[in-house]
């Protein structure tokens, strides 16, 4: 880590997600705020806009895809996700830099309770999102003039017996890879499994769930790993502990798609709660960060095993336990692990909703 970046939220920070480049990054808090940061040319982090979002606290950001423009969603406390786009203030010099400002197009406000989660669809897909809710509805919205994006339709409603806390695109590009969503709930008064896994079918024209995966520890964070070259999905869960699930597609005989799925790795994270869970690009290897405030990277193995290569605190050195972790690290397709793992001054610990 180069710097500790103090942020200057006045309240507890709950995410940080990085643009398609990892050049620039939003940063959102309970003071219910958003800034958005930009890298200069030293490598330091920048505010380059901050506003008042919602009227509540603010759990989750994602951005778009850059061929959708500049475009950032966000779920709140207050019920609603709503879709901001940086725009350009022409100046009266016609020799000045344009100023930019980020401008709320829509509200989305089809859920009743806290919107918990949000993500916006692969980009084979169109400019589509999906956002979780504690009402146990994982609601996808479509934008259909991507020139227009006040203008969003509820395409589906997907109802989940549980609240949920998280959810996850499959990110395959593969034609022959149905859009499939993953979730998670953080319910802890109950036994039941705690992740689902859902599929479009385009014959039906509706999402139907395949299958529930048995996590029965609250679920905080849930991502599928970028799919290169296999032919299976494999699925992370932040829980208590990391399980990584290989889940292999098995068509019956009524054309229906169910997957048998296979438990690939379990591993605690210092026997600490782990809170987010991210893959590298070639989804190869997985960054946790947890309760004890380390950021810890796996790769896996040639067994298909995952393991600890270094951990990292904000406040000491990296701790290397692979010798090869120091190139590893350096290298450019492990970069953005590098600004991933960047501190943020002005919480002590982060909370979750």
């Amino acid at each position: 880590m180069n710097s500790i970046i103090h942020t200057e939220h006045r309240d507890v920070i709950h995410d940080c997600s990085y643009d398609y480049y990892g050049q620039r990054m939003a940063t959102c808090s309970s003071d219910q705020t958003i800034k958005v940061w930009e890298q200069n040319e030293k490598g330091q982090w920048i505010v380059s806009s901050s506003w008042k979002a919602h009227s509540g606290s603010i759990w989750k950001l994602n951005w778009a895809h850059p061929e959708f423009g500049a475009v950032i969603v966000s779920a709140s406390f207050d019920r609603t996700a709503s879709i901001w786009e940086e725009t350009a203030e022409q100046k009266p010099t016609a020799s000045s830099t344009p100023a930019k400002r980020w401008i709320r197009r829509t509200n989305l406000v089809d859920s009743r309770t806290s919107v918990t989660d949000v993500k916006f669809g692969p980009k084979n897909l169109g400019l589509v999102l999906a956002t979780s809710s504690s009402d146990g509805i994982i609601r996808i919205y479509e934008a259909p003039d991507i020139m227009n994006l006040s203008q969003w339709t509820l395409q589906h409603e997907i109802i989940c017996k549980l609240p949920l806390s998280c959810i996850s695109w499959n990110p395959s590009l593969f034609r022959a890879h149905p859009p499939m969503i993953a979730a998670g709930s953080d319910m802890a008064q109950s036994n039941e499994p705690k992740v689902f896994v859902f599929e479009y079918s385009e014959y039906n024209r509706r999402w139907t769930k395949t299958e529930n995966i048995n996590v029965t520890e609250p679920v905080h964070s849930i991502e599928f790993a970028p799919n290169v070259g296999r032919s299976y999905h494999v699925l992370a869960v932040a829980s208590k502990d990391v399980s990584i699930f290989n889940l292999k597609p098995i068509v019956e005989q009524s054309g229906n798609t169910r997957f048998e799925v296979v438990q690939a790795a379990q591993f605690n994270d210092n026997f600490c709660t782990v809170w987010r869970v991210t893959w590298n690009i070639t989804g190869t290897m997985l960054v946790t960060s947890s309760d004890d405030g380390y950021v810890r990277i796996w790769r896996m193995n040639y067994l298909k095993g995952f393991k600890c290569i270094c951990s990292y605190k904000p406040d000491s050195n990296v701790n290397h336990h692979d010798p090869q972790a120091v190139q590893l690290i350096n290298s450019s397709t492990t970069k953005f692990f590098k600004k991933g793992v960047g501190a943020f001054a002005g919480s002590s610990q982060i909370q979750q909703h």
